[in-house]
């Protein structure tokens, strides 16, 4: 018989690890990021983020940290670049099953729920990419399922392990995220407990000061970073992290952040946010509600989905990718319910039941399949209308031609793709005076724009390329 760790190992290995460096950077996330990384490694600065060589600090700089360290062991590579991300979903997909068996619950059990994880379409896309997400959402894992062992009833053992195990999920979480970090197993915390308490009609003050104590202490390395912040950037860089960048973006007060959406947007995000498994989870939601009293367990997950839910859509930042952290409660709430099912088709539909194994089976190597194709495939059929490659072999053209190559008024996604690609920096030009003063300085220099309707003046354009429809002109005087 097959054990199942391996063999989820083994799958989750091959769903998150196979062909990621096939495909360039695509999309406004994976190139900023990249491009702040390789700008790390090339100043050597590991303190303070940049791009455009301005410090970048929207958020803390974990996820930066180790792109920037895999640049310097593999090279500037894709795949190198989002090594992080794929450790980070295979470490999540693992933790979860490793704890559903320590909560109890049936092999089979756990197992489908990790192999849910791993298989929810937007989860195996953003653990695949560059960013911040899959990191935050393995820390809000880890501190919710160590949070759980540690004040469920009856736990196995000594609770310390799991305590430890809360503690390096918010270190995790809040060096990725900030503010966010915090709030996202916090809001999940505070709910679960205010939830027991009145169920029970007791107020057990250790189970309130535990978590919040082991907090604190998950916070040191975030303020040891803020405070090398704090020496060169002052109480303005510190308060553009823990503020403007956080409870700005919640508040919408930051309005250059972006992303802002109407309250309804994640409701109308719902009938894609856990796709394949969906109509499992959704169902499994409603069917358990009845229940939540009398089962701790399924009350804690049901919490997770419908918590951070709700602090989501109160945010007016919104963002499809924010929802990562609620996969792993949605696939626990999947599993249970398959499960569910099953006990009904046992009694009710014999016949179809003995194949139900069968049947499993064949759904997960289908979507593993699918999962697989479009790895090999269609990702870098993408880059046909998303890479920046054919840019930045542009801009190399001309300064193989002894040309110097300037970019005006850049956006973040060409500006983080210029530095990555390139390993150096281009000159960054602010306004249109910068513009002519570096076109007539000698003749052949050419500029880098997103736009040229703005200018008060005409300029000569040599070339036009589109990413992704954003048009990109290479200008002379």
């Amino acid at each position: 018989m097959t054990r199942p760790a391996p063999l989820l190992l083994l799958l989750a290995g091959l769903l998150f690890f196979f062909a990621l460096g096939n495909h360039e950077l695509q999309g406004s996330t994976e190139a900023r990021v990249s491009g702040i990384a390789m700008a790390m490694h090339l100043d050597d600065d590991w303190v303070v983020p940049r791009l455009f060589r301005e410090p970048f600090l929207e958020k803390p700089p974990l996820s930066l940290w180790l792109d920037a360290g895999a640049i310097r062991l593999f090279g500037a590579s894709t795949g190198a670049v989002r090594l992080a991300s794929a450790f980070a979903g295979l470490f999540s997909v693992m933790l979860l099953y490793g704890m559903l068996r320590r909560f109890g619950r049936p092999q089979t059990l756990a197992f489908s729920a990790a192999l849910i994880l791993a298989t929810m379409a937007s989860y195996w896309g953003n653990v695949r990419g560059v960013g911040e997400d899959s990191l935050l959402s393995l820390g809000v894992t880890a501190a919710l399922l160590g949070f759980y062992q540690a004040v469920r009833p009856e736990p196995e053992g000594s609770s310390v392990w799991a305590w430890a195990l809360f503690t390096a999920g918010m270190v995790i979480a809040t060096l990725s995220k900030g503010v966010l970090g915090l709030a996202m197993p916090g809001i999940v915390i505070f709910v679960y407990l205010l939830s027991t308490s009145l169920m029970d009609r007791r107020l057990r003050i250790g189970d309130w000061l535990k978590p919040a104590l082991f907090t604190l202490l998950a916070l040191v390395p975030l303020l040891i970073w803020l405070g090398f912040l704090f020496q060169r950037g002052g109480m303005q860089a510190v308060g553009e992290v823990l503020w403007t960048n956080s409870v700005g973006r919640f508040s919408g007060s930051f309005v250059e952040a972006g992303h802002y959406e109407p309250f309804y947007y994640y409701i109308a995000k719902l009938p894609e946010a856990f796709l394949p498994w969906n109509i499992l989870v959704y169902l499994g939601l409603w069917h358990f509600r009845k229940n939540l009293v009398r089962n701790r367990y399924r009350l804690f997950f049901s919490v997770w989905l419908v918590a951070q839910f709700t602090l989501l859509t109160l945010a007016s930042s919104k963002r499809t990718v924010y929802l990562m952290a609620l996969t792993p409660a949605a696939a626990v709430l999947a599993a249970e319910y398959a499960r569910v099912l099953l006990e009904w088709a046992k009694a009710h539909k014999p016949a179809l039941y003995r194949y139900h194994r069968r049947i499993i089976a064949g759904v997960f190597s289908l979507a593993i399949a699918c999962y697989l194709s479009a790895a090999f495939w269609f990702a870098p059929k993408a880059d046909v209308r998303h890479s920046f490659v054919p840019v930045m072999s542009q801009i190399h053209t001309l300064q193989d031609e002894g040309k110097a190559v300037a970019m005006f008024q850049p956006n973040e996604r060409i500006a983080g793709a210029s530095v990555f690609y390139l390993q150096a920096y281009l000159p960054i030009l602010k306004t249109e005076a910068e513009l002519r003063a570096f076109l007539a300085d000698k003749p052949g220099n050419v500029a880098l724009t997103d736009h040229t309707d703005r200018l008060k003046e005409p300029v000569t354009v040599i070339k036009q390329m589109a990413i992704n429809r954003q048009p990109y002109y290479f200008v002379e005087q």
